[in-house]
């Protein structure tokens, strides 16, 4: 992960509004970004007002055009306080990160693995039924399935992603690893139609997995 002249950019104006409020400024990744997606950052400071969410909305046309996300501000106390509320987000940060500027925010924390466990059977919960619901939705038509299918790949790699860093192993194994694999990429409505059963079912069952995790 490269430190963008854009990042530095926002560093600096983060500088400039924050002065010695500002604790650091990191970049993360994101599961399976493309290369022309919005680059995400997070901003530690001590203290937020709503001067500075003024400041900030003017400028944010700038740091879109530069090609950044809105940053993610939170005061010092807020990051170590949310990891249980949001640990699948946040760990995510914590996974794959770069401090730009100041302290490193992280230092010592993690996020509890039952929580962890909780978050990714939300998310598997949440998939399984987005992929049931949207199934109905396609009338059975091939194309909307390959449609369907598409869409789901990043979620489902963040999901996997999550998965690999609660078990310390990927359970990205056949139809799974096909499905995430595709970012992009193009499925023709046949493999579609063909794939769609054992996807469901491979969904299916990991999440009785992640399930069955929290009652060993």
């Amino acid at each position: 992960m490269a430190i963008s002249d854009a990042v530095g950019a926002l560093d600096h104006d983060m500088r400039e509004m924050f002065g010695g409020r500002l604790r650091s400024v990191v970049v993360y990744a994101v599961t399976d970004r493309t290369p022309d997606a919005p680059q995400p950052t997070l901003v530690i400071v001590d203290a937020l007002k709503a001067k500075d969410l003024r400041a900030c909305a003017a400028m944010v046309l700038k740091w879109h055009e530069s090609g950044l996300a809105t940053p993610l501000i939170l005061e010092a106390s807020e990051f170590e306080r949310s990891l249980d509320a949001f640990p699948y987000e946040f760990g995510a940060i914590l996974a794959d990160h770069m401090i730009v500027s100041g302290e490193n925010p992280f230092d010592g924390l993690r996020v509890d693995p039952e929580d962890m466990r909780r978050a990714c059977e939300i998310q598997a919960r949440s998939h399984l039924l987005h992929l049931r619901e949207g199934y109905i939705e396609t009338q059975g038509r091939s194309d909307a399935i390959a449609e369907l299918i598409r869409r789901s790949a990043a979620p489902l790699s963040a999901l996997l992603r999550s998965v690999a860093r609660l078990k310390g192993a990927s359970p990205a194994e056949g139809v799974l690893a096909q499905v995430a694999g595709l970012n992009g990429k193009e499925l023709s409505a046949e493999a579609a139609r063909r794939l769609f059963p054992d996807y469901l079912s491979a969904i299916e069952y990991l999440t009785s997995e992640i399930d069955r995790w929290g009652r060993v």
